[in-house]
């Protein structure tokens, strides 16, 4: 009886102290709620396909807005998700194909967010997108 008590105390301290330590490497989750006409200087960029902008002062580090080459439209936070509590923001790379973490030179995709290049292993906060009368939405 004694065994079978210890062993679940060890059981609960594990998964305790396995499941802390991911989470450091979380981007918060803070309302976002960005709309911008399509002919906005912030972000008119977006009416070629294939490019993507940034937008300040919204989510942990700004926004990251990309059109793809179908047109549909992308957004991400900028916090990178490799040690997302120093808050380093991504920036575009000039391929307009991925941006780069400066501080630990993980890349992400900006088709889906996803890291293309370590030691980042998480994508990037992804937000919803949308166009309605010629108004870009980003929500979450």
């Amino acid at each position: 009886m004694m065994k079978r008590k210890l062993g679940i105390v060890v059981v609960i301290l594990f998964t305790a102290f396995s499941c802390g330590k991911d989470s450091g490497d979380i981007i918060p989750s803070i309302p976002v709620n960005f709309q911008a006409a399509l002919s906005d200087t912030r972000i008119n960029k977006l009416n070629s396909p294939g490019s993507a902008v940034v937008v300040s002062g919204y989510g942990i580090a700004g926004l990251l807005l990309y059109r793809d080459a179908a047109g549909q439209y992308h957004a991400y936070d900028r916090c990178s998700s490799y040690q997302p509590q120093n808050k380093c923001a991504v920036t575009i790379d000039d391929t307009g194909f991925t941006v780069t973490d400066p501080c630990s030179g993980s890349k992400f995709s900006l088709n889906d967010g996803s890291p293309v290049k370590a030691p980042a292993s998480k994508s990037l906060r992804t937000y919803d997108a949308y166009v309605s009368n010629f108004q870009l939405f980003v929500t979450n």
